[in-house]
């Protein structure tokens, strides 16, 4: 009976408690679980406002990081055509390269820094990264010799645009997760690579109407202007901004008893090797080979770069895709090998005069080549979930900066080979067709290394990895 009365008692006092003072029953509640609704909604929606911020961020930024370096072909003419410092003119080759391997090279103790330790410094670095960039290239306008050049061109920029570059990446990449991290990092390739097909021209037309020193101070103007304003769209993710507080600072390193980190390594090393050499002499040899003018020398660089506003975006799709399911090793492969069949078919054979393979190479080349960092996604993912199978922790974004700096050594060793390569002399084939030019040994280069890139992959071949309708680990 007590019992009853009790529950009695109960079920009368809860209406109550939940009566105002002014005899608005259930206001509050009404309120309260309105807000309780809502909550979820509006902190998802400001999760995908801070996302698309973050993506146009990373998108903006791939001006001012990639776009000297992606363009230097245009000055590489340039200084050809207007030699008027102290040194030997063919080691301007060398800069393009050198600025391409320094930023990669980089990048494995830049992520490593910002990853943990200073990861609440992302910002602060950032905008010491611009300083460094501005002044180098601002001083190089007043170069008098080759070695100024090499160090504020190809070294003191590049390390600042590294510095810009690592901190805002890692950001980008912990704020999509990894159901859509190779996509974002498709979408943000392909601005990069828009940035290489517009930069050129804008380039080009600067230096014939204000002159070469005019050109980099601008560019500079660009360079701080265009980075201020994209730093400020690409914040820290929240999870990254008290964890130099805590214990768990150190990084996880089990991935270097894996397999898989060193095949994709030396697969990125080889494709990397090969991939900076057009970038730098294809405006050369579209002039002094093919005959072309210096403006459709700066459309063929431009027609290389613009393919890979589709191929960024199409194969980080096709890494995350869910219907085509192809392995990360097979979706690796498949830019190399095609960019080193678009080399020996279509570069080699060219003839003087002849700009329709030309063209056909810058682009089927430019699309599977530019296109190649897309597949780091794929790779990563796989990464990711062989470490998940052993119960291992993992963090992606330092595995990322590893891949970059890997790609560095590529670049470096391209870059240095080209210079001897360029003075090695004719291969004995017919002259008519490039091979048998003094680009002929740099032809040959720019293909092997490409199909070894591809290969290393296709080496570990296995039909369950490889074939489509299955997921490869």
């Amino acid at each position: 009976m007590r019992e009853t009365e009790m529950r009695d008692i109960e079920e009368l006092s809860l209406p109550e408690l939940r009566t105002s003072a002014s005899g608005g029953r259930d206001a509050f509640t009404d309120e309260q679980r309105a807000e309780i609704v809502d909550q979820p909604d509006l902190r998802q929606l400001e999760s995908r406002r801070t996302k698309l911020c973050v993506l146009i961020g990373s998108g903006i930024l791939q001006l001012p990081i990639w776009g000297f370096a992606m363009s230097y072909g245009v000055f590489q003419e340039y200084y050809f055509d207007n030699w008027t410092l102290e040194g030997d003119r063919n080691t301007t080759g060398v800069i393009g390269t050198t600025a391409n391997g320094v930023m990669y090279l980089s990048m494995p103790l830049l992520f490593a820094l910002f990853t943990r330790h200073w990861a609440h410094r992302r910002q602060v670095a950032a905008f010491c990264g611009i300083v460094i960039a501005c002044v180098s290239f601002f001083l190089s306008a007043y170069s008098t010799t080759v070695w100024h050049l090499v160090v504020t061109q190809g070294i003191t920029s590049a390390l600042g645009c590294a510095l810009i570059y690592s901190p805002t990446t890692l950001s980008l990449g912990e704020w999509y997760t990894t159901s859509n991290r190779a996509l974002a990092y498709g979408i943000v390739l392909s601005c990069k690579n828009i940035v290489g097909t517009s930069c050129p021209f804008m380039l080009r037309a600067l230096i014939d109407a204000y002159g070469y020193k005019t050109t980099l101070k601008a560019w500079t103007a660009i360079l701080g202007g265009t980075s201020i304003l994209a730093i400020f769209l690409v914040p820290t993710h929240p999870s990254k901004l008290s964890i130099h507080r805590t214990r768990s600072r150190k990084i996880p390193w089990y991935f270097l008893k894996h397999r898989s980190i060193y095949f994709y390594s030396l697969a990125i090393i080889f494709q990397s090797s090969g991939y900076g050499i057009p970038q730098t002499y294809l405006s050369t040899y579209a002039r002094d080979i093919v005959l072309l003018s210096q403006t459709s020398g700066t459309l063929m660089l431009a027609l290389f770069n613009a393919p890979g506003i589709i191929a960024s975006a199409f194969f980080g799709w096709l890494s995350d895709n869910k219907r085509i399911r192809l392995s990360a090793q097979a979706v690796a492969a498949i830019p190399p090998v095609c960019s080193a069949l678009a080399t020996f078919l279509f570069w080699g054979l060219t003839t003087q005069g002849g700009i329709g393979l030309l063209i056909l190479f810058s682009i089927t080349f430019g699309f599977f080549s530019s296109g190649y960092s897309a597949t780091w996604g794929g790779m990563l993912k796989q990464m990711e979930s062989e470490s998940a199978e052993r119960n291992e922790a993992v963090d992606p974004g330092m595995l990322y900066g590893l891949l970059n700096g890997v790609r560095g050594i590529g670049y470096a060793s391209g870059g240095i080979a080209s210079v001897g390569l360029l003075n090695a002399g004719t291969i004995s084939v017919s002259q008519r067709f490039g091979y048998g030019t003094s680009y002929g040994p740099l032809i040959l280069f720019t293909g092997l290394s490409s199909l070894l890139g591809g290969w290393v992959v296709l080496w570990r071949w296995n039909p369950k990895r490889l074939l489509p309708l299955v997921s490869g680990s």
